[in-house]
């Protein structure tokens, strides 16, 4: 069942709903424009708000949701945890999509609501605060994470490992924001 469960979170992941809601609602692939991210913050650039939030709930669920089956089931945490790092994979290295995917953070949203909520709950808060403050969406994502998954980890120590793998991935793929952070010219949203 674990094994089935994997295979499944990863191809929910593979859905970029980000590409999906643009080509319904007949918009540019994100991917190709604004930040180039198929993400909710890119499809709030390119098309406002109705479909970013659309967006971010879909990134979201593709991954609360195995990992409540699994724990419907009666797989172990550790098992959970892995299932939901497949999710975030498929979000990252879409099979649907060429494997282009977008950075993981509103996935791994998903997974963290799914194993511990008041880590979820710490990382929705933090992200809304920096956010809010320095109007920079991954700055947020990476503050939040980096004060969620230490939670996490001491709440539920069994997880270190599936969400260490998990906070490196999506830190990686934050890489450029990083280095545009550094330096400066990292992109802000304007009020």
């Amino acid at each position: 069942m674990f094994w089935l469960l994997i295979l499944l979170a990863y191809l929910l992941g593979s859905v970029s709903f980000a590409i999906v809601f643009s080509r319904l609602a007949g918009l540019p692939d994100p991917r190709t424009s604004g930040s180039g991210n198929p993400g909710a913050t890119n499809v709030m650039r390119l098309a406002g708000r109705r479909l970013a939030i659309a967006t971010l709930f879909g990134d979201l669920a593709k991954a609360l949701l195995p990992v409540l089956l699994a724990a419907w089931l009666g797989l172990s945490l550790v098992e959970q945890a892995w299932i939901g790092f497949a999710a975030v994979v498929g979000h990252l290295f879409p099979l649907f999509f060429g494997f282009a995917g977008g950075k993981g953070v509103a996935t791994a949203a998903g997974v963290l609501f799914a194993l511990h909520l008041p880590s979820a709950l710490l990382a929705v808060t933090a992200w809304l605060l920096t956010f809010l403050v320095t109007r920079t969406s991954s700055l947020a994502a990476l503050l939040a994470l980096l004060l969620a998954m230490p939670l996490l980890a001491w709440q539920q120590p069994s997880l270190l490992l599936p969400m260490s793998l998990l906070s490196l991935l999506i830190v990686w793929r934050h890489r450029g924001n990083l280095k545009d952070l550094l330096a400066g010219r990292e992109r802000h949203f304007r009020d």
